[in-house]
């Protein structure tokens, strides 16, 4: 493939995990930046490799009825969002259709029936955000925003849909306030905490503050009524600096009458609607009952467990982080929760075999691993083979990565004697590629 096939077409098959439109030509899938399913399109070659291309589109001959105008001015030079010119509906649809394909050919697994997609707020959706920070000295000026699309460098942008309103609206201020600081060039990020009562900025900042940077960024936290903390090496300096007396992050799960505090740089969701929906369909299809002894692996504060507890069912949760885990046993004591909790340190990407066989004997887990997946968790099952050995009768899995579900639902499906019952998307970040998922397995009798 070269550069000679510019004036050739491709219709475009469908999207990449990446957000890229999916082609075929001479039997080589060709990725087509910007390009959307159905659509016919000619396009330039960038990278060629033996089996696959990737292409950046040149003209639209015939375009999706599902194109639209994004919402956003700097969308296509900002890399924070990949599918603002993709109808929302449709995105989830991609989604989904990139899920089950990942399942039927990672996998080699189907599942029986397909859940209704979880949606929540399209725009102004991220309650926690990392956004990048860049002294530009020929222009005298401070950029703060997300990555540019492929490159190192920071988007010139003024404002952000997918951010809350009122954050998206201190981006400006912010490059105005960091730009009359005498250490503007060791400030590298910024990272954004929402909570409800309080938003929390951390600054990244790589030296002391000199006294007259301590006045600027007092004056900027009660103009604009956030929480500033600092962060000087690694995580264990990250710690408030003003006001001192602001509310303490948190967020609520009011259907199960939870309140979870949380520190900024900890993980949370960053989608609080979506995780309440997310959290009542794990429930639903997990269907825990009092008496009963569940697991949650890679429990990280609790997010599930507790929820889990509030029906009455004994919970044992496992995280790696023992941060995490102290998170965890504060909010169950606030919840009043600590009679049905339990929760230890673990490495579960190095579960074993006899690792697994030593702890209690489970009804049902829950697993809510990152991109990485729980591959060793789920291997150390034993076999279908082995009728006699224990194993949860029913598996409900939350996954950020749908190949990495993918893999282990071949393992639990084709190794360990579970079907996959359902599968889903959750729409945690609406106009970026990012797929979360859920997936129900149960025990085959």
């Amino acid at each position: 493939m070269s550069q000679s096939v510019l004036s050739a077409h491709v219709r475009v098959e469908s999207l990449d995990k990446e957000g890229s439109g999916v082609a075929r030509l001479d039997g080589k899938a060709l990725f087509i930046e910007g390009a959307l399913p159905g659509e016919l399109v000619r396009y330039r070659i960038g990278r060629d490799k033996s089996s696959y291309a990737f292409a950046s589109m040149t003209e639209i001959l015939e375009g999706s009825s599902q194109r639209v105008s994004p919402a956003c001015e700097y969308f296509g030079r900002c890399g924070g969002c990949a599918l603002q010119h993709f109808e929302f509906s449709a995105q989830v649809a991609a989604k989904q259709r990139l899920l089950e394909s990942n399942l039927q050919h990672i996998g080699k697994v189907k599942p029986s029936s397909i859940l209704p997609a979880l949606y929540g707020p399209a725009w102004g959706y991220r309650h926690k955000a990392r956004l990048r920070v860049r002294f530009v000295a020929k222009k005298q000026r401070v950029l703060v925003g997300f990555n540019e699309k492929a490159t190192p460098y920071v988007a010139d942008m003024l404002s952000c849909r997918v951010l809350p309103a009122h954050v998206s609206a201190l981006i400006e201020p912010l490059q105005r306030c960091i730009l009359q600081l005498s250490l503007r060039e060791q400030i590298p990020q910024i990272e954004v905490a929402v909570g409800e009562q309080t938003t929390v900025l951390v600054f990244r900042i790589l030296q002391a503050l000199a006294p007259e940077d301590e006045v600027i960024l007092k004056q900027f936290a009660d103009q604009h009524q956030v929480q500033i903390w600092t962060q000087t090496k690694g995580l264990d300096t990250v710690k408030p600096f003003y006001p001192l007396q602001a509310p303490a992050l948190n967020y609520r799960l009011p259907e199960y009458d939870l309140n979870y505090p949380f520190h900024p740089t900890e993980f949370t969701q960053v989608n609080p609607w979506i995780n309440q929906v997310m959290i009542r369909r794990a429930m639903n299809l997990l269907s825990p009952q009092a008496g009963e002894k569940i697991a949650d692996f890679f429990c990280g504060m609790g997010n599930f467990s507790l929820p889990i507890a509030r029906s009455g069912a004994q919970v044992w949760g496992y995280e790696g982080l023992s941060g995490l885990v102290e998170r965890a046993e504060q909010s169950a004591a606030i919840n009043e929760l600590q009679a049905h909790t339990s929760f230890f340190v673990q490495n579960l990407f190095e579960m074993t075999d006899e690792a697994l066989q030593a702890l209690p004997h489970f009804d049902k887990w829950l697993v809510d691993p990152p991109r990485d997946g729980a591959m060793a968790l789920v291997s150390a099952l034993p076999p279908a083979e082995n009728k006699q050995a224990h194993r949860p009768k029913r598996i409900v899995y939350v996954s950020c990565n749908p190949a990495t579900l993918a893999r282990d639902a071949g393992i639990l499906v084709n190794e360990k004697g579970y079907q996959l019952k359902a599968a889903g998307v959750i729409n945690m970040f609406p106009h970026t590629a990012h797929i979360e998922s859920i997936a129900l397995f149960e025990l085959v009798q």
